[in-house]
């Protein structure tokens, strides 16, 4: 049968978005002629701040001495276990030079870029995981000067636990920029002197657009919008905890996608009675988001069989997807779409989010059809190298002469010839393509 919703969303996540383009172009755009006083002034409009730019290390050491030991033990758990996941993707990450064929040798060299800025959301949440998802991550990778970028509060500056975080995580400077002014400041390296190659890390839809429009003059981690969960979920699992998963997401935002895709249609409806309670249960911030969140963007799918469901799933290609179902290496197995998996109900998304150590810096908005989250990959380029020996001319010189012609492209094949005629001088080759006619 055709899958049935019994709960549709109102809104996706491209709306309001012309809105959005528009005004970050006009901030880029003067923040690139006006230069650091530009971003200053944008500072003190949307985030009523006048303090230090860059994060002195006076600042950093009040900051470190204002969090407490538990937490300070908390966030060195999640930096070990992040920090040591990316570790062993760096060791996976591996140069060698292979010889194709007699005195012809290619090789990859892994050559980490020399500037990475970190954005690190300090809005409506202060996401001190953020902190070490992107430095630390650039910094198992090899990155020589690691920027960490995250909005000021009025008269008191950065979230002092995101300081501690950034500079136990290696960060070399940071910024106390927030939204379009922070992303810009990284990219045109403003204050530090160093401009990014590579801007990476989490927020709202503002942050985001900026890196699109950014991207191509610098890379970025991917094209990202609000986080969005998706849970399969069959007559196994329990409502209470799947209604928990998703509201847990909803809280992060207005603008948050939460979909549940099951094939159980008693299951579906008991989560649609729970979810608004365990809503109304939360402290206001949260409760406002996570209403908004279910409200407008929330969806719950009724799938025929799991394949179904496995189908639309991929469809969705959600940034976080968890499975609670029976059977759980078949859907291992089958699932392709998604950011990141969570596979069985003993885990989920929070854990991923703030400490188990996989990124939570992933794919939204469909993207996950064709890239995956942030990794030591994305700070990394993968370059190659050949040489040969004169010998090895014979074969690659006439070959790509040949082929350079039949393509049309002469001065490409002379190339090859004049090194053939230089090595080889007494020798006569085939260099022209034969007649495809």
């Amino acid at each position: 049968m055709a899958i049935e919703y019994l709960k549709k969303a109102e809104k996706t996540a491209s709306s309001g978005e012309d809105d959005t383009r528009k005004i970050v172009s006009e901030m880029l755009s003067a923040i690139e002629v006006g230069g650091e006083e530009k971003a200053r002034e944008y500072a003190e409009k949307l985030d009523n701040y006048t303090g230090n730019i860059v994060v002195t290390p006076e600042e950093i050491a009040a900051a470190t001495a204002r969090v407490p030991q538990q937490v300070k033990d908390d966030i060195q758990f999640a930096y070990d276990r992040v920090s040591g996941f990316a570790a062993k993707q760096r060791e996976a990450l591996i140069d060698f030079e292979v010889e194709l064929s007699p005195g012809l040798f290619a090789s990859q060299k892994q050559i980490p870029v020399a500037t990475a800025g970190c954005y690190v959301p300090g809005g409506r949440y202060s996401h001190v995981a953020s902190a070490i998802m992107s430095v630390a991550t650039a910094k198992a990778a090899g990155v020589e000067h690691v920027i960490a970028c995250s909005p000021p509060k009025p008269g008191a500056g950065v979230n002092p636990a995101i300081i501690y975080t950034a500079n136990l995580c290696g960060a070399d400077t940071i910024l106390a920029l927030g939204g379009v002014q922070g992303i810009a400041a990284m990219a045109f390296g403003l204050f530090t002197g160093h401009a990014a190659d590579i801007l990476v890390g989490p927020g709202n839809r503002f942050v985001a657009e900026a890196k699109r429009m950014l991207f191509g003059r610098v890379g970025i981690d991917l094209f990202a919008g609000p986080t969005e969960i998706a849970i399969i979920a069959d007559s196994s699992a329990d409502p209470a905890i799947v209604a928990s998963d998703l509201v847990g997401q909803a809280e992060h935002g207005l603008d948050s996608p939460c979909w549940l895709i099951t094939t159980d249609r008693e299951l579906g409806k008991k989560v649609m009675e729970l979810v608004p309670d365990f809503i109304t249960k939360l402290p206001d911030t949260a409760r406002t988001a996570a209403e908004a969140s279910w409200c407008d963007y929330g969806e719950v799918v009724l799938c025929s069989d799991r394949e179904e469901a496995a189908m639309v799933s991929d469809r969705y290609a959600a940034e976080h997807l968890e499975v609670q179902a029976d059977d759980l290496d078949w859907w291992f197995n089958r699932l392709r779409n998604y950011g990141s998996l969570f596979v069985g109900e003993e885990t989920t998304v929070a854990f991923g989010d703030k400490c188990s150590g996989t990124n939570h810096i992933l794919p939204t908005k469909g993207a996950g059809r064709y890239t995956g989250g942030l990794s030591v990959g994305k700070f990394i380029k993968t370059v190659t190298t050949q040489r040969m020996s004169r010998e090895a001319n014979r074969e690659v010189a006439s070959a790509a002469a040949r082929i350079s012609r039949l393509e049309g492209m002469e001065a490409h094949a002379r190339t090859g010839d004049d090194r053939l005629f230089k090595y080889f001088p007494n020798d006569s080759f085939s260099l022209q393509p034969e007649s495809m006619e």
